[in-house]
């Protein structure tokens, strides 16, 4: 990995002498407001920001705070549903509020950036890539066709992405997901715009991929003097990107301050209620009662092999957490055991018996004993259907139950997530990330299963959120005993959660044992590297760590 140009930036100090004095982006008493249950609400509260060029500001805070809205606010723009109550927005001088939208819009995707969450949602997937990055540059004429492609390969190179003269002409979904995120940097980059803002970016991507587009996204913000707004969660991510780090809280500004200054002493108790909330750890258990066994599994998408001759164990009433970098066969290990995937080789043993590799040759009852739930509870629900209707159909389906006694199955089982019964008649658009992520687990228990997977299913949440997630699942396996096959690439998740870990690596397992044993040294090879590469809480981790790598290689 070149990164060379990765390492000197010093995130997290004060860097101003580096900056324009004149702030590119000037945002005074913003004020917006969403409408439901048929009035208006506040969302931002008066918050004000100033940006420089080449200064990186972190927005950091839990699930509806308000970071995402505040910063396509920095664009001039208000998701459907919302408006702006009052404030300016000042960028390099024009106040983008004053302009009409179609003037506002000559701005986006050209001197103003937007790099989404979701990679795989933001690309067409009927276009190749190089003609989505290099979309905005040609229609705004900053360069002709042809200089926009070359522009484009030398991106993509910059981003460290694979075969950068070719790697364009793939289709979205043949690339990585930590691959299809830096393609979307290399797209809101392609126009050189003043400003990006990342929302998100890295958010449900492994560790060892999260640190290669970190430091892509960090060196391409450096070699162009960007100025860049970066949102999430996980505050170790943002102490490597930002400069300085704004707290948000309830549409409203807790504190502000350098990020090292942050780091070492947050003033207010809301801040260092963030900084603590990931202390969560579950003794281990041992078990040799297994409930589920994969035994020599190999599978494939198509002709192309996927797994090879894993084995993993399931004990009865306990969690294994699988971690591993993107494409390491978590995710498809989970498809194999569901019946999504057949496997070509080996056996799912199920209380030991074996399981029909076919989901459609398995029983009602096979099927509702293994449940399932997914990463993006966006997409895992149908957005027309109420809650009510959400978790209620596997009670229909598995169960029969119908009328009066569904409902209150229904009400039993929000009960039990923690919830009351006046979300029955919503819409998965009207619940908070954490919520949808709550009936996606009361649906799965709908099913009365023994076992649930749970794949990646707290990676989106913030940290405050996450707990709760993660304590509820703690909670629910006391209850009742469920086992979980817990796929994540988040270690502090791995330590809250799990009684053993299995490692993956390019489709098999590189060792399996109590979470104690895995996660003491001395450790393989790519355990030491999965390890290496978890976010730490100090502004130089990253640095330090590019640093090391590069000694080594």
């Amino acid at each position: 990995m070149n990164t060379s140009n990765s390492h000197g930036r010093g995130h997290g100090s004060n860097n101003s002498q580096s900056h324009d004095d004149q702030p590119l982006l000037r945002m005074t008493d913003i004020r917006i407001e969403g409408f439901s249950d048929e009035q208006w609400h506040p969302i931002i509260k008066g918050v004000d920001l100033t940006l420089r060029r080449g200064e990186v500001m972190g927005l950091i805070g839990e699930s509806g705070a308000g970071k995402s809205t505040l910063g396509l606010a920095a664009m001039g723009f208000a998701r459907a549903g919302c408006r702006f109550t009052s404030g300016t927005v000042e960028f390099d001088g024009t106040d983008l509020l004053g302009l009409k939208e179609k003037e506002r819009r000559q701005y986006w995707g050209t001197r103003i950036a937007y790099v989404a969450q979701s990679a795989a949602a933001a690309f067409n997937p009927a276009h190749r890539l190089i003609d989505q990055t290099i979309e905005s540059a040609s229609r705004s004429h900053v360069r002709n066709d042809a200089e926009s492609r070359a522009d484009a390969v030398e991106l993509y190179d910059s981003l460290h992405l694979p075969d950068p003269e070719n790697i364009g002409q793939r289709y979205p979904h043949q690339v990585s997901g930590g691959q299809l995120q830096r393609v979307m940097t290399a797209m809101a980059m392609s126009a050189r715009p003043d400003l990006i803002i990342f929302d998100e970016p890295t958010t449900a991507l492994d560790v060892t991929t999260q640190v290669e587009v970190l430091a892509s996204m960090r060196e391409i913000v450096d070699k162009y003097n960007t100025a860049a707004i970066y949102i999430t969660h996980d505050l170790a991510v943002v102490a490597q990107m930002a400069d300085v780090i704004k707290v948000l809280r309830y549409g409203e500004e807790v504190e502000q301050s350098s990020t090292r200054t942050m780091l070492a002493a947050p003033k207010e108790e809301y801040t260092k209620s963030l900084w603590s909330v990931r202390s969560l750890e579950k003794p281990e258990q041992r078990s040799e009662d297994f409930i589920l066994q994969l035994k020599d599994i190999d599978a494939a998408y198509g002709k192309t092999p996927v797994l090879h001759g894993i084995n993993i164990d399931l004990p009865r009433g306990k969690t294994v957490a699988v971690v591993g970098e993107s494409g390491s066969g978590k995710s498809t290990a989970a498809r194999v055991v569901t019946g999504l995937l057949p496997q070509t080789a080996g056996s799912v043993m199920f209380n030991g018996d074996e399981l029909p590799p076919q989901l459609s040759d398995r029983t009602p009852d096979q099927l509702r004993r293994i449940q399932m739930i997914y990463q993006m509870a966006d997409t895992a629900m149908n957005p027309r259907q109420t809650v009510e209707d959400i978790i209620g159909r596997p009670l229909e389906f598995f169960h029969n139950v119908q009328g009066r006694e569904k409902e209150q199955r229904v009400m039993d089982l929000l009960s039990m997530i923690e919830l009351d019964e006046s979300f029955l008649d919503r819409l998965p658009a009207e619940l908070s990330g954490g919520q949808k992520q709550r009936i996606c687990i009361a649906r799965a228990l709908a099913a009365q299963p023994d076992i649930i997977i749970c794949d990646e299913v707290t990676s989106a949440l913030d940290q405050i959120v996450q707990e709760g997630i993660l304590k509820l699942l703690l909670r629910l396996q006391e209850q009742y005993g469920i086992s979980y096959l817990f796929i994540t690439h988040d270690i502090a998740t791995v330590k809250a959660i799990s009684d053993e870990i299995v490692v993956m690596f390019q489709g098999k397992v590189v060792e399996q044992g109590l979470k104690s044993q895995i996660l003491s040294p001395p450790y393989p090879e790519y355990t030491e590297l999965l390890l290496s590469s978890v976010p730490e809480m100090d502004p130089e981790w990253l640095s330090n760590l590019l640093n090391q790598r590069d000694r080594v290689l």
